[in-house]
């Protein structure tokens, strides 16, 4: 059975702030009560941590970094502020939540996994894992105006996130952490925008991640119909990694350059990352010959469908349906019980098809989805 779709955001204008007033206010009620969230999250991890964090002055740091990087972004961001009816720095602290979170010294219990096939045809998905809390703070969204056309997922007030372009390239997304992670430089969700709003290729797409100069560490994985690539960002640099001798990228929440892994805070204090890792690469390495998954019918296979390498999103699910009893815990479920920054769920399951233009996103975790239960977004021309 399908349930109730995710709201779909529209989000036109041509110029960044008429974009950014048009997304403000299509979603000002959303912006509010994701704002009220953020203000406590920020608030009660930073208190765990005995830290005291002045958000404006941090969101506003961050804005002083994008302006000099990409002033587009923030015109968009005072649209969204205007729009929504809110303080620019909220709107900003919420673009810059990752970076803010690195400030208040944020443990990252358990959060995303990303599978990409790199073959005739590359496809891929990721579990999106946040907190449990902001399970309603999160919409569907297609972008038009700008350079490139785009679909994807976003949080409420947030530019972009996860998604794919009109020209077919895709970027699919994993926090990481970085012993020198800080809230002084450009933050990743603005980084993903850019490349979702401006890169026409491959190559475009990771010389614009290499050059962001940001300031707390991600990666984010580029997908285009025939190439793909991790491009792993850190205070101290950047470095892309490629797919195995099979085609595959398995990523979650560590660095694989050795460079980069060598200041690694994440996967010293959350051990759980390795484990989903392993978990999934083994999974990949088993994974055998099967009917063609494309995305016809978000989520039923092609007649002639484009073969057994595609990651459509039945045999994404069937991959990353993976639990602690099966050795990791891929597709994570909040505890009934704990406190705000605590309680982590897998809000999102998303697969894309750049070849096609196309995502589909299941609302929740992949042991859920089925038939019926993915929306499917199609990247629009500008």
């Amino acid at each position: 059975m399908s349930g109730p779709r995710r709201t779909t955001l529209r989000i036109t204008g041509d110029t960044p702030r008429r974009r950014g007033e048009d997304r403000g206010r299509q979603a000002r009620a959303g912006i509010t009560r994701a704002w009220q969230v953020y203000e406590e999250l920020f608030a009660t991890v930073a208190a765990g941590n005995a830290r005291t964090l002045d958000v404006p002055a941090l969101a506003l740091r961050t804005v002083r970094a994008t302006r000099a990087w990409a002033p587009e972004l923030v015109a968009e961001m005072e649209g969204v502020a205007d729009g929504a009816g809110l303080p620019f720095w909220t709107i900003a602290a919420l673009n810059a939540r990752t970076e803010i979170l690195a400030e208040a010294g944020a443990r990252r219990t358990g959060e995303c996994s990303t599978l990409v096939r790199v073959g005739p045809r590359t496809s891929g998905g990721q579990c999106w894992d946040w907190h449990r809390e902001l399970a309603d703070a999160w919409h569907l969204q297609t972008v038009t105006g700008d350079a490139q056309g785009f679909a994807g997922i976003t949080e409420h007030g947030i530019l972009a996130k996860i998604g794919v372009n009109e020209a077919g390239v895709g970027v699919l997304f994993n926090i990481l952490g970085h012993a020198d992670d800080a809230a002084a430089g450009v933050p990743v969700h603005l980084v993903a925008r850019q490349v979702l709003g401006t890169a026409g290729s491959f190559a475009e797409a990771v010389a614009l991640l290499t050059d962001a100069p940001v300031s707390a560490s991600t990666v984010i994985t580029v997908v285009t119909p025939d190439r793909a690539a991790s491009v792993e960002l850190a205070p101290g640099g950047s470095a892309v990694v490629a797919p195995d001798d099979r085609g595959w990228l398995v990523r979650t929440n560590h660095f694989l350059d050795p460079a980069l892994a060598a200041a690694e805070l994440r996967g010293r204090r959350e051990p759980e990352t390795y484990d989903r890792h392993r978990l999934l690469t083994e999974r990949v390495r088993a994974h055998g010959e099967g009917p063609g998954t494309g995305m016809s019918g978000a989520g039923a296979p092609e007649p002639d469908g484009p073969g057994p390498d595609v990651l459509g999103p039945d045999v994404l699910v069937r991959l990353l349906a993976a639990h602690r009893d099966d050795g990791a815990e891929v597709c994570c479920h909040a505890p009934a019980e704990g406190r705000l920054g605590s309680r982590w769920a897998t809000l999102a399951t998303v697969a894309v098809d750049p070849a096609e233009r196309r995502l589909a996103v299941h609302d929740g975790g992949p042991c859920s989805a089925g038939p019926g239960t993915w929306t499917p977004l199609t990247a629009p021309r500008r």
